[in-house]
């Protein structure tokens, strides 16, 4: 390898570049130990695209698709959960485990999900209409007009329609297993084909 090579490989772009990205470890080190983040967050890979996983010292508070855009999902949990937000931080493994339990969710290998949920996002009946999203089984679907009565409002469809397009916590808590009565998918945060590649993940177990 020439000394000129040597110069570039060592020069200060790479060295500010570990700089920084030391400085980053010692601040997510420090600020997990010291209880400091409202929210952390990474991104997974996944069969229909990139996910944001975000956690609070409670548990995962937000699963969201790329549609979404994770920069104005991080930008919301900035106002509605805390400003203090670092990706990795992940103190508990919340997050870790999380990212194991969607691979094996995807392999087929796994059918519901064991992590601790934050639920502070949904409120009132819709945080009713979440609960009752985990305990529909895995491969099975149920009519918003059945999700209505379980909640425990039989007229409410419409609110469920909307409590399941802004479920905070997609796959994790199942709103893609909901469909309209007539069979027809409905509505998915994610995209209907992501809704229709899952129901069919599903549907193959």
């Amino acid at each position: 390898m020439s000394d000129h090579l040597l110069d570039v490989l060592e020069g200060p772009d790479l060295g500010e570049a570990a700089h920084l990205a030391r400085l980053h470890a010692e601040l997510v080190d420090r600020a997990g130990t010291e209880d400091l983040l409202d929210v952390t967050y990474r991104t997974v890979d996944s069969p229909i695209g990139s996910l944001l996983l975000a956690a609070t010292p409670e548990g995962v508070v937000r699963v969201a698709f790329e549609l979404e855009d994770h920069d104005r999902v991080l930008e919301a949990l900035g106002t509605t959960v805390g400003p203090r937000i670092l990706r990795g931080g992940d103190r508990l493994g919340v997050l870790d485990l999380l990212a194991g339990e969607l691979d094996d969710y995807f392999a087929g290998r796994r059918h519901g999900f064991d992590v601790p949920l934050d639920l502070r996002l949904a409120r009132g009946f819709r945080r009713a209409v979440l609960q009752h999203l985990g305990e529909i089984p895995y491969g099975a679907t149920e009519s918003y007009a059945q999700v209505a009565v379980a909640a425990g409002s039989p007229r409410a469809v419409r609110a469920v329609g909307s409590a399941c397009a802004t479920n905070p916590l997609p796959i994790v808590l199942p709103c893609h297993r909901v469909l309209r009565s007539d069979g027809a998918l409905g509505g998915y945060l994610g995209g209907l084909p992501a809704k229709q590649r899952l129901l069919s993940l599903e549907a193959a177990a």
